[in-house]
């Protein structure tokens, strides 16, 4: 296996990009599109080459050595969204770092600071920071709201107008008048 294969295999880069390179310092891998069709990442339909703007993105290292990802990314004009850089598979949008090595930085936040992880990884502090950010609103974006079917008070901290902060699944118990409405005004509120 030659070292551009086994690169493309280590990045998980497919058609229509390919790897074109790999420097003997064994620290970058360059890869470009090969051609294909490009269509806008907004609406999805097809257009045209615009240009390709020369972008770097740290993948996660290779043994020992810091691995660069580097590609020519085009970007495709369209009759509606004009001018707009097609999605690279291995990246978002506006990220300096590919999704796998973000991923190894959400793992180790789990496990440590945002300053220990930035010093482990050789990144800032804010770099290590806008990971996090966008691992949250990613997992926001796919969190799906549940409604439950029943809820449960503590009655005592009710009564004595406290924050509700116990809500429980549990099976419903009818609450006697003024109880009920006092109950009904303050899901409505929070």
């Amino acid at each position: 296996m030659r070292d551009r294969e086994l690169y493309a295999r280590i990045l998980g880069i497919e058609a229509p990009w390919r790897v074109e390179g790999v420097e003997l310092k064994l620290e970058e891998g360059e890869v470009e599109h090969g051609g294909g069709d490009l269509s806008c990442p907004e609406c999805g339909r097809r257009g045209s080459r615009y240009d390709t703007r020369q972008r770097r993105w740290r993948h996660l290292d290779t043994c020992q050595y810091r691995t660069i990802l580097e590609a020519g990314v085009p970007r495709v004009e369209c009759e509606e969204h004009k001018v707009k850089q097609v999605r690279v598979p291995w990246g978002e949008e506006r990220s300096r770092f590919t999704a796998l090595f973000e991923g190894l930085i959400l793992d180790w936040l789990q496990q440590a600071s945002i300053a220990g992880v930035a010093g482990m990884m050789g990144l800032s502090w804010d770099e290590v920071d806008g990971v996090m950010r966008r691992g949250v609103e990613r997992g926001l974006a796919r969190r799906q709201v549940e409604v439950p079917e029943r809820l449960g008070v503590d009655e005592t901290s009710f009564q004595k107008r406290h924050a509700i902060d116990r809500v429980r699944r549990q099976e419903q118990r009818k609450l006697p008048g003024e109880g009920a409405q006092r109950l009904k005004a303050a899901a409505t509120c929070g």
